[in-house]
């Protein structure tokens, strides 16, 4: 048997491809729309991809079995449990074969058995896999959204992110059920899970690539709770909010993403289209750094600094019903093609164009030049109960476990749906818990009119370093 596992920084996501060397096959499980990069794989080691299958159907990213079976001619697989209202909509125009509860996928001598996983979502899948040229039992499981190292797929997201009501409990009484499964296998068998530190789809999960049933038995929190009520009420405490693309993702995923055909770096645009889309209304992403952006943007831009986080922030604040545009100081325009690609994976593909670095250029020789972003520093912070106003853009966890005495609470993904709660008369001061997701905040709201507003540079982290005051409700 043959396993490689690949894995996406940014989306901390891992797709699996499980080839059989005696017969050359292959099956690819959860890909994402990289798909060059499983076809390259299986080349490599002599395997051609005659299955794609996924084990959700996924809302962090675009899911790319569709792209996959396209270029490779492979079969798709795909769940069928779950009732009507989670069946995938192309299925039977892609030719899907319909995976169900004891169906049995067969990669030449490699053994697939499909186990119904729900909790997560209704219609997960896991992947119980065995070598038959090697042994007569599995060597492995691949759980998706449903067992992480350290961590379980958190049931709550189709109340919160999609929007069906009263679904969170229910989803963790059906998750606690599920796990009981996962109990009663070999303790030796090697978990492969979706996703790994940094993903929104758990509160807690580990870096670790890969664990074993046993291991996670003994030190998995979720095993450790007496019964189902204590362990629905600790799988529902704490869970990050959901960024807003999921519902799109959910909803792309289902009705069958677009066959892409690769990726594509967006139009150069001339330094003279910027003044007019800006005075339109137009998205304009500056993907520089915070302190670079901080020294000098063109006015009406909005910060989103294309690291780790990029996809996370993006899919939370830029539009899926407009083009939007970009700005990067790279005259090799790596970091264009980057963004070009880390946008197209959450489905954001209505880039209508690219400034290159002349445009800041150009900006800062025009009459009002280049706009900076103003700091705070802990000294000028507005007091408690005084002039100003100080905002934390932190999650609810985060500002549970302490807040500066008198802020407002706006989590950064929601400050454009809030932004009538921030006062026009400053000062505003912008935290978060070491400044990077406040700069952010800062030029959305200098890209909508607010003048009196700074970013406190050291965060959360520098105001308790420095023996401040801090509070809990």
């Amino acid at each position: 048997m043959i396993l490689q596992r690949f894995y996406d920084e940014p989306l901390a996501q891992a797709s699996f491809l499980i080839g059989c060397a005696e017969t050359g096959e292959a099956l690819v499980v959860d890909p994402n729309r990289r798909v060059e990069q499983y076809v390259a794989m299986a080349e490599q080691a002599g395997l051609r991809i005659t299955g794609v299958t996924e084990s959700h159907i996924h809302a962090d990213f675009v899911s790319g079995a569709r792209e996959l079976a396209a270029v490779t001619g492979a079969t798709l697989h795909l769940s069928d449990e779950g009732g009507a209202d989670w069946r995938y909509g192309y299925a039977a125009a892609a030719g899907a074969v319909l995976l169900r509860e004891g169906s049995i996928i067969s990669v030449g001598r490699i053994r697939i058995d499909v186990l119904h996983t729900p909790g997560h979502t209704p219609e997960h899948l896991s992947f119980l896999v065995t070598d038959t040229a090697a042994a007569d039992g599995p060597v492995g499981i691949v759980t998706g959204d449903f067992v992480f190292a350290g961590d379980v797929g958190r049931p709550d997201l189709l109340e919160k992110a999609v929007g069906i009501a009263n679904a969170a409990t229910a989803a963790a009484r059906v998750l606690y059920r599920s796990l009981q499964r996962f109990r009663a296998l070999p303790e030796h068998l090697q978990v492969w899970p979706g996703h790994g530190a940094g993903s929104a789809c758990g509160k807690g999960l580990s870096a670790m690539p890969q664990t074993t049933v046993g291991y996670e038995l003994r030190y998995n929190w979720a095993f450790a709770a007496r019964d189902e009520a204590e362990f629905v009420a600790q799988v529902l405490a704490g869970q990050p909010e959901p960024p807003r693309y999921f519902k799109e993702m959910k909803r792309i995923n289902r009705e069958g993403p677009a066959v892409i055909g690769g990726f594509r770096r967006p139009a150069r645009m001339p330094e003279s289209k910027l003044p007019a889309l800006l005075s339109e209304g137009a998205v304009v992403v500056d993907l520089r750094g915070a302190a670079a952006f901080a020294a000098g943007h063109v006015p009406g831009t909005v910060n989103i600094p294309l690291n780790r986080s990029f996809t996370t922030w993006a899919g939370w604040l830029l539009p899926y019903d407009q083009a939007f545009y970009l700005v990067a100081d790279e005259r090799d325009e790596v970091a264009i093609d980057l963004a070009a690609r880390d946008l197209t994976m959450i489905g954001l593909e209505r880039i209508g164009g690219f400034f290159g670095p002349e445009v800041l250029d150009a900006w800062e020789s025009r009459e009002g030049g280049l706009e900076a972003a103003p700091q705070a520093t802990l000294a000028d912070t507005p007091a408690p109960n005084g002039a100003g106003t100080i905002i934390d853009v932190r999650n609810a966890a985060e500002w549970a476990e302490g807040h500066l005495p008198g802020a407002r609470h706006i989590p950064l993904g929601e400050l454009l749906d809030r932004i009538a709660e921030v006062p026009r008369e400053g000062p505003v001061v912008l935290h978060c818990q070491g400044g990077g997701r406040s700069a952010i905040a800062l030029s959305l709201l200098q890209a909508r009119g607010f003048g009196n507003v700074r970013n406190l540079g050291p965060g959360f982290t520098g105001w308790r370093a420095a023996g401040l005051p801090v509070v809990r409700d």
